[in-house]
């Protein structure tokens, strides 16, 4: 028995050494070498400090301010820790209340709007950390931070045109913008 057992024990030693310290430390070295930006969580900063990462998204509320999707995480709205959807099915009159209320929420902040809502401004994401909305969802609240703004709605959709992402490879995805850089472009505006 013991013939066997030293073995095995040896071979899981090793083998957690290797994948669980070795390997993790050393794609790791190689993407801070090759990636830093990205590896640091690709954050970004104002003043000197940071105020979020491009690849998480965030909640705005503020009129002022391009609303991201929505998340279900849980137990707070873009919690990283808790990543997924709120799993309700097409049927379930939980979804049904959610939605109307979100459209309810973008019409009182925009009640002279009667454009048709996108569907990612009510809907939200699998993993609810989305930080892109589409171009659709942007335009659609261009009139209502310009106004809130003070702002001419042909410079708004200038920013929108100007933080807006293609497709990866040209052809992967849809094209969107990163609310939180649009947010902080529309902040640096005067």
């Amino acid at each position: 028995m013991l013939s066997l057992l030293r073995p095995a024990l040896t071979l899981l030693i090793a083998l957690s050494l290797i994948t669980g310290l070795a390997y993790p430390l050393l794609t790791t070295g190689i993407a801070r070498l090759v990636f830093p930006y990205q590896a640091a969580g690709s954050l970004l900063e104002r003043d000197g400090k940071a105020v979020g990462s491009l690849l998480i998204g965030q909640g705005f509320s503020d009129p002022k301010y391009f609303w991201s999707r929505p998340s279900a995480t849980s137990p707070m709205a873009y919690n990283p820790l808790s990543s997924g959807g709120s799993n309700l099915g097409p049927l379930n009159p939980a979804l049904a209340d959610a939605i109307k209320s979100r459209i309810d929420a973008l019409h009182t902040a925009d009640p002279g709007n009667k454009a048709t809502v996108p569907a990612d401004l009510v809907y939200s994401s699998a993993s609810g950390l989305d930080p892109h909305i589409s171009i659709a969802a942007a335009l659609y609240q261009a009139g209502r931070v310009a106004r809130v703004r003070n702002l001419p709605v042909d410079r708004v959709r200038e920013l929108i045109a100007g933080h807006s992402e293609t497709m990866l490879f040209g052809f992967l995805g849809e094209p969107r913008v990163n609310v939180l850089a649009l947010n902080l472009a529309l902040d640096a505006t005067h």
